[in-house]
Protein backbone atom coordinates (compact mmCIF):
# COMPACT_ATOMS: atom_id res chain seq x y z
CA UNK A 1 0.00 0.00 0.00
CA UNK A 2 1.39 3.35 -1.06
CA UNK A 3 1.27 6.30 1.24
CA UNK A 4 2.23 9.93 0.82
CA UNK A 5 5.61 10.60 2.35
CA UNK A 6 5.72 13.52 4.75
CA UNK A 7 8.53 15.05 6.75
CA UNK A 8 7.28 15.32 10.29
CA UNK A 9 7.19 18.98 11.28
CA UNK A 10 7.75 20.40 14.69
CA UNK A 11 4.41 20.54 16.49
CA UNK A 12 2.66 23.89 16.15
CA UNK A 13 0.80 25.12 19.20
CA UNK A 14 -2.76 25.77 17.91
CA UNK A 15 -4.18 29.25 18.31
CA UNK A 16 -6.95 31.05 16.45
CA UNK A 17 -4.27 32.80 14.40
CA UNK A 18 -2.53 29.51 13.58
CA UNK A 19 -5.47 27.26 12.81
CA UNK A 20 -5.31 25.54 9.43
CA UNK A 21 -7.75 26.93 6.86
CA UNK A 22 -11.36 26.09 7.70
CA UNK A 23 -11.87 25.12 4.06
CA UNK A 24 -9.28 22.36 4.50
CA UNK A 25 -10.82 21.19 7.77
CA UNK A 26 -14.27 21.11 6.16
CA UNK A 27 -12.92 19.12 3.21
CA UNK A 28 -11.31 16.64 5.62
CA UNK A 29 -14.53 16.08 7.59
CA UNK A 30 -16.55 15.51 4.40
CA UNK A 31 -13.90 13.19 2.94
CA UNK A 32 -13.67 11.20 6.17
CA UNK A 33 -17.44 10.75 6.07
CA UNK A 34 -17.53 9.52 2.45
CA UNK A 35 -14.02 8.02 2.18
CA UNK A 36 -13.78 9.34 -1.36
CA UNK A 37 -13.25 12.73 -2.94
CA UNK A 38 -16.29 12.51 -5.21
CA UNK A 39 -18.79 12.17 -2.36
CA UNK A 40 -17.09 14.97 -0.44
CA UNK A 41 -17.12 17.19 -3.55
CA UNK A 42 -20.85 16.64 -4.10
CA UNK A 43 -21.59 17.51 -0.47
CA UNK A 44 -19.49 20.68 -0.59
CA UNK A 45 -20.56 21.68 -4.14
CA UNK A 46 -16.97 21.82 -5.41
CA UNK A 47 -14.84 19.63 -7.67
CA UNK A 48 -13.02 16.46 -6.60
CA UNK A 49 -9.74 18.15 -7.52
CA UNK A 50 -10.52 21.03 -5.16
CA UNK A 51 -11.21 18.59 -2.29
CA UNK A 52 -7.97 16.73 -2.98
CA UNK A 53 -6.03 19.98 -2.97
CA UNK A 54 -7.49 21.00 0.39
CA UNK A 55 -6.62 17.60 1.88
CA UNK A 56 -3.03 17.93 0.67
CA UNK A 57 -2.81 21.43 2.19
CA UNK A 58 -4.04 20.10 5.55
CA UNK A 59 -1.65 17.15 5.44
CA UNK A 60 1.20 19.51 4.63
CA UNK A 61 0.18 21.76 7.52
CA UNK A 62 0.07 18.82 9.94
CA UNK A 63 3.18 17.18 8.51
CA UNK A 64 1.62 13.73 8.22
CA UNK A 65 -0.84 11.85 6.00
CA UNK A 66 -4.49 11.64 6.97
CA UNK A 67 -5.54 9.06 4.39
CA UNK A 68 -4.02 5.95 2.82
CA UNK A 69 -4.54 6.03 -0.93
CA UNK A 70 -4.59 2.68 -2.74
CA UNK A 71 -6.30 1.71 -6.00
CA UNK A 72 -8.64 4.69 -5.81
CA UNK A 73 -9.78 3.84 -2.28
CA UNK A 74 -9.25 6.01 0.79
CA UNK A 75 -8.69 4.83 4.34
CA UNK A 76 -8.07 6.98 7.38
CA UNK A 77 -4.62 6.84 8.91
CA UNK A 78 -4.21 6.78 12.68
CA UNK A 79 -3.74 10.55 12.59
CA UNK A 80 -6.87 10.95 10.50
CA UNK A 81 -8.92 8.78 12.86
CA UNK A 82 -7.68 10.89 15.78
CA UNK A 83 -8.94 14.07 14.12
CA UNK A 84 -12.38 12.85 13.03
CA UNK A 85 -14.34 12.91 16.33
CA UNK A 86 -13.30 16.37 17.49
CA UNK A 87 -13.62 18.06 14.09
CA UNK A 88 -16.95 16.37 13.37
CA UNK A 89 -18.32 17.54 16.71
CA UNK A 90 -16.97 21.05 16.09
CA UNK A 91 -18.65 21.38 12.69
CA UNK A 92 -21.87 19.87 14.03
CA UNK A 93 -21.84 22.53 16.75
CA UNK A 94 -21.27 25.28 14.17
CA UNK A 95 -24.14 23.96 12.04
CA UNK A 96 -26.45 23.78 15.04
CA UNK A 97 -25.55 27.32 16.07
CA UNK A 98 -26.17 28.69 12.58
CA UNK A 99 -29.44 26.77 12.28
CA UNK A 100 -30.68 28.24 15.56
CA UNK A 101 -29.55 31.70 14.50
CA UNK A 102 -31.35 31.52 11.14
CA UNK A 103 -34.47 30.18 12.84
CA UNK A 104 -34.47 32.94 15.46
CA UNK A 105 -33.76 35.57 12.76
CA UNK A 106 -36.72 34.34 10.72
CA UNK A 107 -38.99 34.38 13.77
CA UNK A 108 -38.27 38.04 14.54
CA UNK A 109 -40.51 40.56 12.79
CA UNK A 110 -38.86 42.65 10.11
CA UNK A 111 -39.10 46.32 11.00
CA UNK A 112 -39.75 48.47 7.92
CA UNK A 113 -39.81 52.26 7.93
CA UNK A 114 -42.02 53.72 5.21
CA UNK A 115 -43.98 56.88 4.46
CA UNK A 116 -47.67 56.67 5.46
CA UNK A 117 -49.01 57.10 1.91
CA UNK A 118 -46.80 54.37 0.47
CA UNK A 119 -47.68 52.10 3.37
CA UNK A 120 -51.44 52.47 3.01
CA UNK A 121 -51.74 52.63 -0.79
CA UNK A 122 -48.97 50.32 -2.03
CA UNK A 123 -47.45 48.12 0.68
CA UNK A 124 -50.43 47.10 2.82
CA UNK A 125 -52.58 45.92 -0.13
CA UNK A 126 -49.73 43.60 -1.16
CA UNK A 127 -49.00 42.00 2.21
CA UNK A 128 -51.04 38.92 1.37
CA UNK A 129 -48.64 38.29 -1.50
CA UNK A 130 -45.72 38.65 0.89
CA UNK A 131 -47.32 36.12 3.23
CA UNK A 132 -47.55 33.62 0.38
CA UNK A 133 -44.00 34.30 -0.79
CA UNK A 134 -42.48 34.11 2.70
CA UNK A 135 -44.73 32.08 5.02
CA UNK A 136 -44.12 32.84 8.68
CA UNK A 137 -42.37 36.15 8.03
CA UNK A 138 -43.72 38.83 10.34
CA UNK A 139 -43.59 42.49 9.37
CA UNK A 140 -43.75 45.54 11.60
CA UNK A 141 -44.57 48.59 9.47
CA UNK A 142 -43.45 51.91 10.94
CA UNK A 143 -45.44 54.43 8.89
CA UNK A 144 -43.87 57.80 9.53
CA UNK A 145 -42.75 60.85 7.60
CA UNK A 146 -39.65 61.04 9.80
CA UNK A 147 -36.50 59.54 8.29
CA UNK A 148 -35.14 56.70 10.44
CA UNK A 149 -31.46 56.22 11.22
CA UNK A 150 -30.90 52.68 9.96
CA UNK A 151 -27.65 52.42 11.90
CA UNK A 152 -29.46 52.85 15.21
CA UNK A 153 -30.60 49.22 15.30
CA UNK A 154 -34.26 50.17 15.72
CA UNK A 155 -35.20 49.53 12.06
CA UNK A 156 -34.12 46.77 9.68
CA UNK A 157 -34.80 48.54 6.39
CA UNK A 158 -36.79 51.34 4.79
CA UNK A 159 -38.59 52.26 1.60
CA UNK A 160 -37.78 55.85 0.77
CA UNK A 161 -39.19 58.25 -1.78
CA UNK A 162 -36.47 60.57 -2.95
CA UNK A 163 -33.75 61.40 -5.39
CA UNK A 164 -31.49 58.47 -4.50
CA UNK A 165 -27.95 58.81 -3.24
CA UNK A 166 -28.00 57.22 0.19
CA UNK A 167 -24.29 56.93 1.09
CA UNK A 168 -23.18 54.04 3.25
CA UNK A 169 -26.35 52.03 2.65
CA UNK A 170 -27.37 49.11 0.45
CA UNK A 171 -29.78 50.65 -2.07
CA UNK A 172 -32.18 49.14 -4.64
CA UNK A 173 -34.05 51.40 -7.06
CA UNK A 174 -37.60 50.05 -7.14
CA UNK A 175 -39.60 52.17 -9.59
CA UNK A 176 -40.19 55.78 -10.68
CA UNK A 177 -43.27 57.91 -10.15
CA UNK A 178 -45.51 60.23 -12.16
CA UNK A 179 -48.61 62.31 -11.47
CA UNK A 180 -51.87 62.50 -13.40
CA UNK A 181 -55.29 64.08 -12.82
CA UNK A 182 -57.56 61.74 -10.86
CA UNK A 183 -61.15 61.79 -9.65
CA UNK A 184 -64.06 59.42 -9.19
CA UNK A 185 -65.97 58.36 -12.33
CA UNK A 186 -69.11 60.02 -10.98
CA UNK A 187 -67.23 63.29 -10.40
CA UNK A 188 -65.85 63.21 -13.96
CA UNK A 189 -69.30 62.69 -15.44
CA UNK A 190 -71.02 65.22 -13.19
CA UNK A 191 -68.55 67.96 -14.18
CA UNK A 192 -68.15 66.92 -17.84
CA UNK A 193 -64.44 66.36 -17.43
CA UNK A 194 -63.94 63.59 -20.01
CA UNK A 195 -61.29 64.80 -22.46
CA UNK A 196 -61.99 68.43 -21.56
CA UNK A 197 -59.21 70.02 -19.48
CA UNK A 198 -60.91 73.42 -19.79
CA UNK A 199 -63.63 72.12 -17.47
CA UNK A 200 -61.08 72.39 -14.65
CA UNK A 201 -62.09 76.05 -14.27
CA UNK A 202 -65.36 75.06 -12.67
CA UNK A 203 -64.41 72.23 -10.30
CA UNK A 204 -62.88 72.07 -6.82
CA UNK A 205 -59.23 71.04 -6.94
CA UNK A 206 -57.23 68.92 -4.52
CA UNK A 207 -53.73 70.18 -3.71
CA UNK A 208 -50.96 68.22 -2.01
CA UNK A 209 -48.79 70.06 0.51
CA UNK A 210 -46.74 68.82 3.45
CA UNK A 211 -43.57 66.81 3.98
CA UNK A 212 -44.51 64.04 1.54
CA UNK A 213 -44.71 66.51 -1.35
CA UNK A 214 -41.50 66.74 -3.38
CA UNK A 215 -40.42 69.82 -5.30
CA UNK A 216 -40.07 67.86 -8.54
CA UNK A 217 -43.79 67.06 -8.43
CA UNK A 218 -45.81 69.67 -10.34
CA UNK A 219 -48.65 71.55 -8.74
CA UNK A 220 -51.72 72.36 -10.82
CA UNK A 221 -50.19 75.48 -12.38
CA UNK A 222 -47.04 73.62 -13.42
CA UNK A 223 -49.02 70.65 -14.72
CA UNK A 224 -51.21 72.87 -16.90
CA UNK A 225 -48.14 74.68 -18.29
CA UNK A 226 -46.50 71.36 -19.16
CA UNK A 227 -49.69 70.33 -20.98
CA UNK A 228 -49.71 73.60 -22.91
CA UNK A 229 -52.96 74.74 -21.29
CA UNK A 230 -53.88 78.21 -20.08
CA UNK A 231 -56.88 77.41 -17.93
CA UNK A 232 -57.83 79.71 -15.09
CA UNK A 233 -57.49 77.81 -11.83
CA UNK A 234 -60.55 77.98 -9.58
CA UNK A 235 -60.22 79.55 -6.15
CA UNK A 236 -60.44 77.44 -3.01
CA UNK A 237 -60.22 73.68 -3.07
CA UNK A 238 -58.62 71.47 -0.44
CA UNK A 239 -54.99 71.32 0.67
CA UNK A 240 -53.86 67.94 2.01
CA UNK A 241 -50.53 67.01 3.55
CA UNK A 242 -50.24 63.43 2.29
CA UNK A 243 -50.47 61.77 -1.11
CA UNK A 244 -52.87 59.19 0.27
CA UNK A 245 -55.28 61.92 1.39
CA UNK A 246 -55.44 63.31 -2.15
CA UNK A 247 -56.40 59.82 -3.35
CA UNK A 248 -58.95 59.37 -0.56
CA UNK A 249 -60.53 62.76 -1.24
CA UNK A 250 -60.77 61.96 -4.96
CA UNK A 251 -62.39 58.61 -4.14
CA UNK A 252 -64.93 60.41 -2.01
CA UNK A 253 -65.85 62.70 -4.90
CA UNK A 254 -64.47 65.80 -3.19
CA UNK A 255 -62.54 67.14 -6.16
CA UNK A 256 -59.99 66.64 -8.92
CA UNK A 257 -56.46 65.92 -7.70
CA UNK A 258 -53.00 65.31 -9.09
CA UNK A 259 -52.42 61.78 -7.93
CA UNK A 260 -49.24 59.73 -7.87
CA UNK A 261 -49.82 56.92 -10.33
CA UNK A 262 -48.09 54.17 -8.35
CA UNK A 263 -50.05 54.97 -5.21
CA UNK A 264 -53.36 55.26 -7.05
CA UNK A 265 -52.70 52.28 -9.34
CA UNK A 266 -55.03 49.82 -7.60
CA UNK A 267 -57.90 52.31 -7.60
CA UNK A 268 -57.29 53.20 -11.25
CA UNK A 269 -57.18 49.57 -12.35
CA UNK A 270 -60.38 48.82 -10.43
CA UNK A 271 -62.15 51.82 -11.98
CA UNK A 272 -62.82 53.48 -8.63
CA UNK A 273 -60.65 56.35 -9.84
CA UNK A 274 -60.26 57.63 -13.39
CA UNK A 275 -57.95 60.02 -15.19
CA UNK A 276 -60.39 62.05 -17.30
CA UNK A 277 -57.81 63.95 -19.34
CA UNK A 278 -54.11 64.68 -19.66
CA UNK A 279 -51.03 62.49 -19.60
CA UNK A 280 -48.82 61.35 -16.71
CA UNK A 281 -45.96 63.71 -15.95
CA UNK A 282 -42.85 62.00 -14.51
CA UNK A 283 -41.32 63.38 -11.33
CA UNK A 284 -37.65 63.32 -10.37
CA UNK A 285 -38.17 61.25 -7.23
CA UNK A 286 -38.38 57.44 -7.19
CA UNK A 287 -38.96 54.72 -4.62
CA UNK A 288 -35.91 53.02 -3.12
CA UNK A 289 -35.30 50.10 -0.79
CA UNK A 290 -32.49 50.90 1.66
CA UNK A 291 -30.80 48.98 4.45
CA UNK A 292 -27.39 48.60 6.06
CA UNK A 293 -24.80 46.09 4.85
CA UNK A 294 -25.18 44.16 8.11
CA UNK A 295 -28.97 44.05 7.94
CA UNK A 296 -28.88 42.98 4.29
CA UNK A 297 -27.44 39.65 5.47
CA UNK A 298 -30.35 38.95 7.81
CA UNK A 299 -32.66 36.23 6.56
CA UNK A 300 -35.83 38.25 7.21
CA UNK A 301 -34.44 41.26 5.34
CA UNK A 302 -33.30 39.09 2.43
CA UNK A 303 -36.77 37.53 2.15
CA UNK A 304 -38.50 40.92 2.19
CA UNK A 305 -36.00 42.45 -0.23
CA UNK A 306 -36.37 39.60 -2.74
CA UNK A 307 -40.16 39.86 -2.60
CA UNK A 308 -40.03 43.63 -3.02
CA UNK A 309 -37.75 43.34 -6.06
CA UNK A 310 -40.08 40.76 -7.62
CA UNK A 311 -43.09 43.04 -7.06
CA UNK A 312 -41.22 45.97 -8.62
CA UNK A 313 -40.29 43.90 -11.68
CA UNK A 314 -43.91 42.84 -12.12
CA UNK A 315 -45.26 46.40 -12.25
CA UNK A 316 -46.58 47.55 -15.58
CA UNK A 317 -45.20 50.71 -17.14
CA UNK A 318 -46.90 53.87 -15.94
CA UNK A 319 -48.33 54.52 -19.40
CA UNK A 320 -49.82 51.01 -19.45
CA UNK A 321 -51.55 51.63 -16.13
CA UNK A 322 -53.62 54.36 -17.78
CA UNK A 323 -54.22 52.65 -21.13
CA UNK A 324 -57.37 50.98 -19.80
CA UNK A 325 -58.81 54.40 -19.06
CA UNK A 326 -58.16 55.60 -22.59
CA UNK A 327 -60.37 52.77 -23.81
CA UNK A 328 -62.92 53.61 -21.13
CA UNK A 329 -63.10 57.22 -22.31
CA UNK A 330 -63.75 56.07 -25.86
CA UNK A 331 -66.52 53.75 -24.64
CA UNK A 332 -68.17 56.58 -22.70
CA UNK A 333 -67.91 58.96 -25.64
CA UNK A 334 -69.47 56.36 -27.96
CA UNK A 335 -72.31 55.74 -25.48
CA UNK A 336 -73.10 59.46 -25.39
Amino acid sequence: MNTIAHTRKKAIQPTLARLPPLTSLRAFVATARHLNFLGAAEELHVTSAAVGQQIRLLEDYLGQPLFHRARGQLQLTAAGMALVPGLTDAFDAVLETMTQFVASDHDLPIRVSVAPSFASKWLIPRLDGLRRAAPGLQILVDASTQLTDLNSGDTDCAIRYGGGGYPGLVVDHLFPEAVVPICSPEFAERHWLWNDPQAIEGVPLLHEDGVEHDHSCPDWSAWLRAEGLSCRLPQGGFRLNQSSLVIDAALAGQGLGLGKVRLAEAELKAGRLVSPFGSPQPVSFSYFFVTTAANARLMRVELFRNWLQAEARALRAIGDVLSWHSLRKLDIAAAE
